[in-house]
């Protein structure tokens, strides 16, 4: 199947190559790159047809988003996370939805999912304070999606939180080592009223049903949170690594090409079987990715309930995608040498966002790991990121 958007950004990644630096040294993707890649379609692939979006399966979108983090991993990462947004904003109520994107569907939203804040019940809704960390591209929304915890029958409840930009206030604390043209800064909120249609309960996400799901009816809102979201992290990370891959292997025939007294570059089998290593990690990131979300798709599409076990596999394959992708730049970074190290130098960077990328807690590697094993021996699981 044609990728129209991906065709599109294509275009787009000398450009944002270019930018890379730049985004960098301002620590947030540059408003040009946001403007390219609203006006390419990306952050319109997941949203609902409603309101303008394309309705595509998550697979392109991830292709798409791996290609962008050739170019620049800081742009590939607020590109993932605002453009998987949308599709989360269609579980919510219809008046949430209409709220953001009546007036304007490219409105963008960005997050901050740990619970750090507190809801308040009172009349028609909740009063919310509280402070929120890495907003991955704050800067280009205008709303953003909150973690909260809410008393309950059972103690406590946990929210996803949609707040206008009235309510809320950026602070720039965003000095880091790795992604640090993501702009991921803090979100802080006092006593801000949130109407009850702008919520969303962790225990509905887990049942894979929405409120949205009445207005919002193709399969792609019927399949998992904790599959989408997780791998909208990863494929920045995979695409971080295939863009290191191509620089290095251009380098490489580069040096190839290069001759010393009429000799030319001695050939090393050693670095030809790391380059095949890395190669092959990319491809089974990629391709194991591509099947879970191709197969929640097709049981969507049958009106079928998604077994617990392919959501368990999708988790399992999304930190050892995150793993994979480190290993093969791992390998390409040291089978650069010392050039590896020089600035700037999109192996080093991509080097350096990859394993900033790989600290999210989505990444916990253990954690999904031990979920699918406990899965596999009938073991009971439960986590609101499955």
């Amino acid at each position: 199947m044609t990728n129209k958007v991906l065709d599109r950004v294509r275009d787009l990644l000398p450009a944002i190559r270019e930018r890379a630096v730049a985004a960098e040294e301002q620590r947030r993707v540059p408003d040009a790159t946001i403007a390219e890649l609203t006006e390419a379609g990306v952050f319109r692939m997941l949203q609902p047809s409603r309101f303008g979006g394309a309705e595509e399966s998550p697979v392109a979108f991830y292709e798409v988003i791996r290609s962008i983090a050739t170019a620049c991993p800081s742009s590939a990462w607020v590109a993932s996370v605002l453009g998987a947004h949308p599709w989360q904003l269609a579980l919510f109520t219809d008046q949430a939805q209409q709220d953001v994107w009546a007036e304007n569907p490219d409105t963008l939203v960005s997050s901050s999912y740990a619970p750090t804040g507190k809801l308040k019940p009172v009349e028609g809704g909740y009063e919310m304070s509280g402070r929120w960390s890495f907003s991955s591209g704050c800067d280009h929304a205008q709303w953003v999606f909150l973690g909260a915890l809410v008393p309950s029958e059972q103690g406590m409840d946990y929210f996803t939180v949609l707040v206008p930009r009235t309510d809320y206030r950026i602070e720039d604390v965003w000095n880091v080592s790795g992604l640090s043209g993501t702009g991921s800064n803090d979100i802080v909120i006092e006593k801000a009223f949130v109407p009850t249609h702008r919520t969303y309960s962790a225990t509905d996400q887990a049942n894979l049903i929405g409120p949205g799901q009445e207005r919002n009816t193709a399969p792609l809102y019927r399949i998992s949170f904790g599959s989408v979201f997780s791998n909208t992290i990863t494929a920045p990370i995979i695409g971080a690594a295939q863009g290191a891959y191509e620089a290095h292997i251009a380098r490489q025939q580069e040096r190839v090409r290069l001759s010393y007294g009429g000799q030319k570059v001695s050939e090393d089998p050693f670095a030809h079987v790391r380059i095949a290593r890395a190669a092959s990690e990319i491809d089974a990131a990629i391709l194991q990715t591509d099947r879970n979300m191709t197969e929640q798709l097709r049981y969507a599409e049958a009106g079928e309930p998604i077994p617990f076990e392919s959501r368990l596999r999708a988790r399992r394959d999304q930190v050892r995608g995150t793993e994979r992708a480190l290993e093969a730049i791992d390998l390409l970074f040291k089978n650069s040498g010392g050039h590896s190290i020089r600035r700037p130098n999109p192996i080093e960077r991509h080097w350096r966002d990859a394993h900033a990328g790989s600290v999210h807690a989505i990444n916990d590697v253990e954690r999904a790991l031990a979920m699918f094993g406990k899965g596999a021996m009938g073991l009971e699981v439960t986590d609101r990121m499955l």
